[in-house]
């Protein structure tokens, strides 16, 4: 687990944060360090304690034990002074379905006592904007689909400016085009300075809008730190195309390395007649003794000569490190939905 320095200011911080039901114990001795305008993704497979996490955090459940600490205050002891500050969608949206959107958001910010009166329609007006729903504004919310409802919810959450903003799966029922304005929303509130704190499941949405992730399994945090970091916790490997995947899996065994194939055929070039010209791509993992170049290391440019010199047709070689999903896998034992 990626550790934050102490000179880092930090948005959340939690310290053995956990929470029992009965004999289940949903989140165990959570330690997560969110920095101050990162846009944060929590990430985990379902009932991996994710949305109990951020309920204890928001004094929405009582902790069985550990602390919690939003915007440099304690939570729940400060809960008054912190919850002002804090814009959330926790767990999907809940409106009065026989009223507009608008009328839904004008109750809601009324219920703030935070907030002056007089500007009221200003701002209900500017979080429909921002969201894209100022054409539904007066549509009854029982005719609203699940993605215009879950727009609703986030401009509930940008009634007034906050420091800290926390969604819990936020581009849930969107189409693409939806999708895609919620990132760009995201991205311009950590650009004005505010924390994005983003509960998913989906891999690109978190590889394209967060700077910071963690990973929760089982109700423990396995891994958190800045998207490279995690990535790089991970060994690095090659990776071959060949149309000779055979000979190519002797001669990097031969070097010590271990290759597999993707499985997945590269098409031949349009108009090729020759059948060799497909190819495939192999994988295999590199010590950690090579990424640093250490006594006895295999080079990645020794690895290429030695599969030209056995007759190895080289149709492409990479260095890479393991993809974020593959960190996911290897962290949880579980798959990532990377479909939208």
């Amino acid at each position: 687990m990626t550790a934050v320095g102490p000179a880092t200011e930090l948005s959340i911080e939690t310290s053995g944060l956990s929470k029992r039901f009965g004999h289940q114990l949903a989140v165990d001795g959570v330690d997560l360090a969110v920095p101050k305008g990162s846009v944060f993704g929590f990430l985990g497979p379902n009932g991996s304690g994710k949305t109990t996490t951020i309920r204890l955090m928001l004094g929405l459940a009582a902790a069985t034990s550990g602390s919690v600490r939003l915007l440099g205050q304690d939570m729940p002891g400060q809960l008054h002074e912190v919850l002002p500050r804090v814009g959330a969608l926790v767990e999907g949206p809940a409106f009065y379905p026989f009223l507009s959107g608008a009328a839904n958001l004008h109750r809601l910010d009324a219920a703030d006592p935070h907030v002056p009166a007089a500007t009221r329609t200003a701002r209900v007006h500017s979080a429909l904007e921002r969201v894209g729903l100022t054409h539904a504004a007066d549509k009854k919310v029982r005719a609203y689909s699940l993605g215009m409802k879950q727009r609703l919810g986030i401009a509930n959450a940008l009634l007034a400016p906050r420091e800290l903003l926390v969604l819990d799966e936020p581009t849930n029922g969107l189409d693409p085009q939806g999708t895609r304005e919620i990132r760009s929303l995201v991205r311009s509130l950590a650009a004005n300075g505010a924390t994005v704190f983003v509960s998913s499941h989906l891999l690109a949405e978190v590889e394209q809008i967060c700077t910071h992730a963690a990973i929760m399994s089982a109700g423990r945090l396995v891994a958190q730190g800045t998207l490279a970091e995690l990535r790089q916790a991970g060994q690095a490997r090659i990776r071959v195309l060949t149309p000779d995947p055979g000979a190519a899996a002797e001669v990097l065994a031969r070097l010590g390395l271990s290759a597999a194939v993707d499985g997945a055929a590269t098409p031949a070039a349009p108009g090729s007649t020759d059948s060799n010209d497909a190819g495939e791509v192999l994988y295999a993992p590199l010590p950690a003794a090579a990424t640093a170049a250490g006594a006895g290391a295999v080079a990645p440019e020794a690895v290429v000569e030695a599969l030209v010199a056995a007759g190895v047709r080289v149709r492409g070689f990479a260095t890479e490190q393991v993809s974020l999903e593959e960190r996911f896998v290897a962290l949880t034992g579980e798959g990532f939905d990377v479909v939208q």
